[in-house]
């Protein structure tokens, strides 16, 4: 995926989030896309600027990529 492809996608999980749920909606998407953006030449700083949310959601991003050893999301 390119970079313009992961932050708008990011950007509308998170942008389209149930209310309450932005967060878990970061984290998801770095569950979903894990392989995607470990395997790409773009930093997660990368992605969360391209997506235009903003910058301190980077962590969130790091826990969701790293949960994605542990989980597997329900409806992928």
């Amino acid at each position: 995926m390119t970079l313009n492809e992961l932050g708008t996608k990011l950007s509308e999980m998170y942008n389209n989030a149930p209310k309450g749920d932005s967060v878990a909606m970061i984290h998801l998407f770095g569950i979903k896309y894990a392989n995607e953006i470990k395997e790409s030449e773009y930093s997660k700083k990368d992605i969360i600027k391209q997506s235009g949310i903003s910058a301190s959601y980077l962590t969130e991003l790091t826990k969701g990529v790293k949960l994605a050893d542990y989980v597997i999301p329900k409806n992928s």
